[in-house]
């Protein structure tokens, strides 16, 4: 695989739009929490995506205490034309990133958390047991924590889905990313179909009792009636929760960013997409899979489903059972770095 940070140009350049509008605002960090969430990742040496994907509403949320955690390394296998995450050959899984992950969230004292992963082609389960592993640690040390997962479509492979589903996250986000025409442009590997494929094959697995999401990025060519029609394909597909936001490149080397969608815009693609049918929807600009991201609670079936189904007898883990350091006091100054 390539070392490079990013997917060489498949879209006319001259496309791209660079002036950003004035609706297009980040938040820079003036909160100490900011800092001290910082110093708890950098303390437990976790990546999360809000860094590794340059989300542009990193300072607002780790502010607030609160961090999407990805796991399986920040290599990865694909390519994406939109994604800031680097393009390498993947380091080996780490068998305490289960526990360190979920040491932050007892540190954090979170009531949702979100884990994601880089694709991990490379691994014969994609990376399926290391969510499950992740997800049945984080319960156990954190009980009746909100668990979503936004996971990659691990090659379509049943018995890799079903590893995460037995584990019974309350939701289960996989993102279609784009309408189905723009899909060979903007997705490395993967595919429209198979993507819905697999959002209405993990609900089937734990009989409804999940919440599905997914997300599309606007901003890369697409045409209004394109996304309607995504979204009744989500629908179709039994996904109940929806994420809309601005795309905005990461690189010269990505995708351009072909038009800006003004919030009023965004507004209204919220309100179509409530209509048609979704439980919750999250559209504006700099919207992102994860953003406010506990604002969405599971149905109580769910989480009463969820809650009876998965013990956590057995798996009682404390801190000082993780191979891992206190925080140092010196960490604020040096993770500023």
């Amino acid at each position: 695989m390539s070392g490079c940070h990013g997917p060489k140009m498949k879209m006319d350049p001259s496309l791209h739009l660079e002036k950003k509008p004035s609706w297009i605002k980040v938040r820079l960090p003036n909160d100490p929490v900011f800092w001290s969430t910082k110093s708890l990742i950098t303390d437990l040496k976790l990546v999360t995506v809000c860094e590794e994907a340059q989300c542009p509403n990193r300072w607002e949320c780790w502010g607030q205490g609160t961090a999407t955690f990805m796991i399986a390394g920040e290599k990865c296998t694909r390519a994406c034309g939109f994604c800031a995450v680097k393009t390498a050959k993947p380091d080996a899984l780490e068998d305490d990133e289960p526990y360190r992950v979920a040491e932050a969230t007892r540190r954090m004292k979170l009531k949702h958390v979100v884990i994601t992963a880089v694709a991990r082609d490379d691994l014969r389960d994609g990376g399926a047991e290391h969510f499950q592993k992740t997800i049945e640690a984080v319960r156990a040390m954190n009980p009746g924590i909100v668990i979503e997962v936004l996971v990659p479509d691990f090659n379509d492979r049943d018995w890799a889905l079903e590893m995460v589903m037995a584990a019974r996250p309350h939701i289960f986000n996989h993102n279609l990313e784009t309408v189905e025409r723009l899909t060979p442009l903007v997705r490395s590997r993967a595919k429209y179909d198979r993507s819905l494929s697999v959002l209405k094959k993990a609900k089937a697995m734990v009989n409804g009792k999940v919440a599905t999401k997914s997300g599309v990025m606007l901003g890369l060519g697409e045409k209004h009636d394109e996304v309607l029609r995504a979204m009744d394909d989500l629908l179709e597909h039994d996904v109940t929760v929806l994420t809309m936001g601005q795309y905005l490149r990461p690189t010269p080397r990505h995708l351009p960013v072909v038009n800006y969608l003004h919030p009023d815009e965004f507004a209204e693609l919220k309100q179509i997409a409530l209509d048609k049918g979704f439980r919750h929807v999250a559209s504006g600009p700099l919207v992102r899979s994860s953003y406010h991201a506990a604002d969405f609670r599971p149905e109580l079936d769910i989480l009463d489903d969820i809650d009876k189904a998965t013990p956590v007898a057995g798996m009682d883990l404390q801190p000082e059972d993780l191979p891992i350091p206190a925080a140092s006091k010196e960490i604020v100054r040096t993770s500023i770095a």
